[in-house]
């Protein structure tokens, strides 16, 4: 024990209950508030953050503004192609139409081309058909008259027959003549000359030279006379082509392998070897 523990003012006074209760409440308000400082430190940094936060809608809104003006741009552009590859459709389209529009004119112009020839045709037939009934009429007339007169005992009729065709016999080469002098005239459907012929109007015409009256049509000159045979052919027989008394065609033969006739729109009268057409059959008059 100290020397001076007697002495009550140099003792050490305790502390009470209350003064432990006080000095720990301080140190514990000391802490809290220490605490609380730095708390509030806390705090204030994270609240920086926040303001960052606040500002990401601007930079998100500049984001999707560059992303909306791409996405237009890009949209346009297809757009673009889109129209580009509409013109260029539209223009395979058209040039089909168009080519298509002319292979149907063509089609309908070579149809019509094709009726016209027809119709033509199916003409010259009515024609031919329509003179050959009149001559057949005309004929059946003469041969009419001619029984009459036999029946009567008219031999002048007679006599002038067999002089007819003794003029006709002794003159092949007035035939031959009359035919070469028509070569490079026209032919003209039902003409008889002067200045044109068809077939059967060159062939009845070369004969009415020399006094001998035949059929007009070709169906009836290639059933008159006598039919001889093509190797045994003789100058001024009539050739025809198609079948005796319904022929389409006739001429006449002028010797050396040639005949003469009316052959047809583009070429006229015009003398043609044999090989060149061979006929059906000929007849014999002279």
């Amino acid at each position: 024990m100290s020397p001076n523990a007697h002495i009550t003012s140099h003792r050490k006074p305790r502390r009470t209950a209350t003064q432990s209760w006080v000095v720990r409440t301080g140190v514990a308000g000391g802490v809290l508030s220490t605490l609380a400082v730095a708390g509030a430190g806390s705090a204030t940094a994270a609240e920086k953050p926040t303001e960052a936060t606040m500002e990401m809608p601007a930079i998100n809104a500049t984001i999707a503004s560059s992303i909306a003006q791409s996405a237009a741009a890009t949209q346009q552009t297809a757009f673009g192609y889109q129209e580009s590859a509409q013109q260029d459709h539209a223009a395979d389209a058209a040039k089909d139409a168009t080519e298509t529009a002319k292979n149907e004119a063509l089609r309908i112009a070579d149809a019509a081309e094709k009726k016209a020839a027809a119709e033509k045709q199916q003409r010259e037939q009515d024609e031919s058909r329509a003179s050959r009934g009149g001559e057949r009429t005309s004929l059946s007339a003469k041969s009419a008259s001619a029984d009459s007169s036999d029946e009567a005992g008219d031999s002048s009729s007679s006599s002038s027959s067999s002089s007819s065709s003794h003029v006709g016999s002794g003159s092949v080469s007035t035939l031959i003549s009359f035919l070469e002098n028509q070569l490079g005239k026209a032919y003209v459907m039902g003409a008889t000359g002067s200045s044109a012929y068809d077939c059967s109007g060159l062939v009845m015409k070369a004969y009415a030279q020399l006094g001998i009256d035949l059929p007009r049509v070709s169906q009836d000159q290639s059933a008159y006379g006598t039919q001889v045979s093509l190797s045994n052919l003789q100058q001024g027989d009539i050739l025809y082509w198609g079948s005796s008394g319904s022929a389409y065609h006739v001429a006449i033969y002028v010797g050396g392998g040639k005949f003469i006739g009316a052959q047809n729109p583009s070429s006229g009268v015009v003398e043609r070897d044999l090989s060149y057409d061979m006929p059906t059959g000929a007849v014999r008059v002279l």
